[in-house]
């Protein structure tokens, strides 16, 4: 279904009117569903914007609270207090939580830009007001953690990064999707004077540790940050997170540090580069379209189990110049043909070539039905027919197979190059070539690109011939 109209404008899905919440729904059909499905609050008569919440009498209750806090910054505080005086659900509150609230904060990890704990929360996060005891009903489980995202240089936050980096809390406007992690609050490190963002912990770590033990591809979370006209900016690996069965996106906005200035550094970009479209590699905005190209890399790296250019020694000007001009990651493994594809469109030079989340969302599920379809009910069925995907999938696997028995013999090494960086950090590349695609792209698929890098590769100890070594 196709909710923009010709002026790339959102239209409701129930009233056709123009959305004006960068959404399915415009605000009056959500706020008329609310109503039916809700009523009207029994103390001040207006629509209960979701259970147990009504955001008339809830805001009240902030304001009430306000001079009985403060997080020492201006800014910090007047952004806490506007959220909560928007806030038409508990998803969307943000909170000032002073940093003893936590017990016994663990040290789990470090990224371009912050370090990240893990802590139990003493309190737990608001769900709605109790009127029998007037207070606020919190959700505290038994041994439940949060992760604390203590924030490099953020001693000066900027008002604009803490727009940005909670602009996900638009994702929640109906109820909390599975697949974004919840930001509770903001807190801060009494010793580092760091702010602190306050989310929820996934005790499976990021999908470069889960894809040890499983493996699954991550569409479902962008699709909904898509939706409400966001853009993430920053997707990589390291910020899909595994909580139970669920994969989520992460680390909206925490793509550079907390004391950037956007204007002062209009020509800066920052990710992890072996991710990053090349159009912003050459200092381009940063588009949907940009982050569908990190999504094509994330899936290559789902299906690879390898890091992207994992043995490519130098990430920096000399990768960024051959990614432009054409250089993609490399499969070791043959892949199906129907999968390139879809990897080739999302890493495609052209941003406008690119698909969009809902319609690698459909193929996906397409794919999936007919794939449990097939295995359900016809793997033994020769009257059933095959789909393409399933033939493809059983024709590669034999030769994968095959290849295996003779790469297990020889020289070639999947371990990362030393050199490689996968951190976000400063990208500020000057005169790169515009983008293109290998010249074969759409009619080669041996492999993503058949651009081969010029520079230096990973190296095993090993030193014999490998010319002839792979075999298709």
């Amino acid at each position: 279904m196709n909710y923009f109209n010709g002026e790339k404008q959102y239209v409701c899905f129930l009233c056709k009117q123009a959305s004006d919440t960068n959404s399915k729904y415009c605000e009056a059909c959500i706020s008329k569903n609310c109503e039916e499905k809700y009523g009207k609050c029994v103390e001040c008569q207006q629509i209960i914007t979701a259970k147990d919440w009504c955001q008339t009498c809830n805001s009240k209750r902030f304001k009430q609270n306000f001079d009985n806090w403060t997080s020492g910054n201006d800014d910090v505080d007047k952004f806490i207090q506007d959220t909560q005086l928007s806030a038409k659900n508990c998803f969307q509150v943000l909170e000032w939580i002073p940093y003893h609230r936590f017990n016994k904060p663990k040290f789990v990890g470090e990224g371009g830009f912050g370090k990240v704990y893990r802590a139990s929360w003493k309190d737990g996060y608001i769900t709605h007001w109790d009127t029998s005891c007037d207070q606020w009903k919190r959700c505290k489980e038994k041994d439940s953690l949060v992760a604390l995202k203590s924030l490099n240089n953020s001693q000066n936050v900027t008002s604009t990064f803490l727009s940005e980096i909670t602009a996900h809390l638009k994702v929640h406007r109906v109820k909390a999707p599975l697949q974004v992690i919840k930001c509770h609050g903001i807190s801060q490190d009494p010793q580092t004077k760091e702010y602190i963002m306050v989310m929820n912990y996934a005790k499976n770590g990021n999908l470069q540790t889960f894809l040890k033990k499983k493996k699954k591809k991550e569409v479902a979370g962008l699709y909904k940050i898509h939706g409400k006209g966001l853009i993430h900016r920053d997707l990589h690996i390291g910020n899909i997170v595994c909580n139970h069965s669920h994969q989520c996106i992460t680390d909206m906005g925490l793509c550079k540090p907390a004391d950037f200035h956007e204007l002062e550094n209009a020509d800066d970009k920052y990710g992890v580069l072996s991710y990053l479209a090349p159009e912003i590699l050459r200092g381009d905005n940063y588009t949907q379209a940009s982050d569908i190209y990190s999504l094509g890399i994330i899936i290559y790296v789902v299906i690879s189990e390898l890091p992207p250019y994992y043995n490519i020694s130098v990430h920096d000007r000399i990768l960024a110049v051959e990614i432009c001009e054409g250089l993609r990651p490399e499969f070791n493994i043959k892949v199906p043909q129907l999968i390139l594809h879809l990897i080739k469109r999302c890493l495609d030079a052209d941003p406008l070539n690119r698909p969009s989340t809902r319609e690698i969302s459909r193929t996906f599920h397409e794919w999936l039905t007919e794939f449990n379809r097939y295995y359900e009910y016809g793997i033994d069925n020769k009257e059933l027919d095959r789909i393409e995907l399933i033939k493809q999938i059983e024709e590669t696997e034999k030769i994968n197979i095959e290849n295996t028995k003779k790469i297990n013999n020889s020289s070639l090494t999947n371990e990362t190059h030393p050199e490689a960086i996968y951190k976000s950090r400063l990208l500020n590349f000057k005169n790169l070539p515009g983008p293109k695609n290998s010249n074969d792209y759409y009619e080669n698929y041996e492999n993503i690109s058949s651009k081969i890098y010029s520079g230096n590769f990973l190296k095993s100890d090993k030193t014999e011939c490998l010319d002839c070594e792979i075999v298709d």
